[in-house]
């Protein structure tokens, strides 16, 4: 597909001799998904505080945090590479760079594969071999498994895919002891059965957007009341998985009275919305995004909690 064939209705294309440089720089660093960076590597840096339990060493989280940047960013590119066909569908994906043109695929597949190997060589020799393995295996999944193999093929495919989000966890963990634990897998749990009902919520919003892709996301193939089912279910694991860190990383009492009250705030809004959907309500009333916003407050303090409780014991 060229990128002339790539744009939507309605999108002035770029062509290749009027792509002004600092729209050019701003283009690629969209092909990173940078908001979407931000919420992974917030889930690193507090995992490493825990495994040093203290301060890490500075140095080691700047460079961990950069090879994240590289490694997600890489994965985020090589994902719009591969569905441009379908961004250009959507209404919330059709001014991504290789859609307007601003990137021409070939471009964003180097770019995407050259931050790929960039990343994994960053990780294995600032960091150490673990953390780059584990990079490794979060882009592959994220482009093979999630974008190639589940995205357009099973309502699943957000739930498995998921895992490559939960990653930096383990990175994180990795970088400041060179192995991994049971508590940095039961962070990493926690953020697989927060991703469903984290991102569902959108996905009923722009349900319509999915429709016309073919892409089977759950709303599109599910009702909203067993959309919300769905998301009550994962939202009482991910809050009993929350609270299995106070035993098995030794935290001080603060962690887990935090984690209940911010898993009761979380509990309020799936079930509220769960009784919306079950009564038929539909449109704004319907209120899912109330629980796609604070899902983002909530994961954000969490892992605050998790990166104070060293220094609470």
């Amino acid at each position: 597909m060229t990128a002339v064939e790539s744009r939507p209705a309605g999108v002035i294309g770029t062509s290749r001799g009027h792509r002004p440089f600092g729209a050019r720089v701003k283009a690629f660093v969209a092909l990173t998904k940078p908001r979407v960076i931000e919420l992974l590597l917030m889930s690193t840096v507090p995992v490493m505080f825990l495994a040093a339990d203290g301060v890490p060493d500075l140095w080691l989280v700047l460079a961990t945090v950069f090879g994240g940047y590289l490694s997600a960013g890489g994965a985020n590119a090589l994902n719009m590479y591969i569905d441009r066909d379908i961004d250009r569908l959507m209404h919330r994906t059709e001014q991504r760079p290789i859609v307007t043109g601003m990137v021409t695929p070939r471009e964003g597949l180097v770019f995407g594969i050259t931050l790929a190997v960039v990343s994994t060589v960053w990780f294995a020799v600032l960091v150490n071999p673990l953390s780059a393995v584990l990079s490794v295996a979060a882009i592959l999944f994220y482009v093979f498994v999630y974008t190639l193999g589940l995205k357009r093929r099973t309502s699943q495919n957000i739930v498995w895919g998921g895992i490559a989000g939960c990653m930096p966890v383990l990175i994180g963990w990795a970088a400041v002891t060179n192995s991994l634990s049971w508590a940095a897998l039961v962070l990493f749990l926690v953020v697989f059965f927060w991703t469903p009902p984290h991102y569902w919520p959108l996905s009923m919003k722009v349900k319509d957007d999915y429709v016309k892709a073919n892409v089977p996301m759950l709303p599109v193939v599910a009702s909203n009341a067993e959309v919300a089912r769905q998301i009550v279910l994962y939202s009482w694991v991910m809050v009993a998985v929350s609270l299995a860190l106070w035993p098995l990383a030794h935290t001080s009492l603060v962690y887990p009275v935090v984690a209940a009250a911010l898993g009761v705030l979380w509990l309020k809004e799936a079930h509220g919305l769960r009784s919306r959907a079950k009564a038929g309500v539909v449109g704004a009333k319907l209120q899912e995004m109330r629980l796609f916003h604070w899902s983002i407050t909530y994961l954000t303090l969490l892992f605050v909690a998790v990166a104070v409780d060293p220094f609470l014991r």
